[in-house]
This record gives C-alpha cells, structure tokens and sequence, in this order.
C-alpha cells in the first residue's frame, strides 16, 4: 500500500460544557467510502483507491469532540485492490488491510487532534513523552 494522498475535508473541535472532574477519552475511526479512482498522470501498474474516513475523539461525559473527516489515495496491487473492493461491498475489509489503512489514518489524524487540543486546552488524547528522574 502506497500513500498518494491524504487532505481533511472538515475539522471540528467543540467543547460542550465545563471540565468534569473525571474525563474518559474515546477515539473512533470509521471508514464510509473505498472505490477505485481514476488518475490520468500515474502511468502505474497499480490500481488507486480513494477512502474517506471519520476520525473522533470523544470526551466524555459529554465534555468535547474532535472530529476529523478526510480523504485518502491509495495504490495498490490490481490483485489486492480487486479484492478490497469486493470486501468493500459488505462493508467489510481485511484484517491485513485495514491495520495499514488505519495505521495511515492515525499517523496524520492523531498529530492535528493534538494540535486542536492544545489550542483548546483539552487533555490530549494519547499520552506524549515525558522526563522523569531517575532513581538513584
């Protein structure tokens, strides 16, 4: 699977009310589209596939949502990609699929959540590295 492209199509970060005591994060991913594109310039052996996903960080209860949804190009083996789509009919998509898919999805959607977090002074939804002393 080779990345082609990836845009955000809409970004959305919303709190809703005043910082609870107790916050629990969720993050979601869901797919709603995978079809074969089209694309004139690349003169490639490999078929391109066009997906469009949600990705949500939910605080709960009720506290903020982050919500992402885009677009990615993909390409992949002719093989591959026939079988994709195929799968895609019952909205279904295998396993050594859909980890590199989602893998692609949280790499870029995790680091701009982290962005809008930060400018809206939320917690961050995964935890980033830090120094601690060390014992003597």
């Amino acid at each position: 699977m080779k990345l082609l492209g990836f845009n955000f199509n809409k970004i959305s970060v919303e709190k809703l009310s005043e910082k609870p005591a107790e916050t629990k994060v969720n993050t979601n991913i869901n797919v709603s589209e995978i079809k074969p594109v089209k694309v004139a310039m690349l003169k490639s052996k490999e078929d391109v596939l066009g997906v469009k996903f949600t990705y949500n960080v939910s605080y709960s209860p009720g506290y903020a949502e982050v919500d992402l949804q885009g677009a990615i190009m993909i390409s992949l083996e002719p093989k591959v990609a026939k079988q994709v789509i195929k799968e895609w009919e019952t909205k279904k998509m295998s396993q050594t699929f859909q980890e590199p898919l989602f893998n692609l999805i949280l790499a870029k959607s995790s680091v701009k959540a982290l962005q809008l977090e930060e400018e809206m002074n939320l917690p961050f939804h995964i935890p980033l590295p830090s120094l601690k002393p060390q014992d003597k």
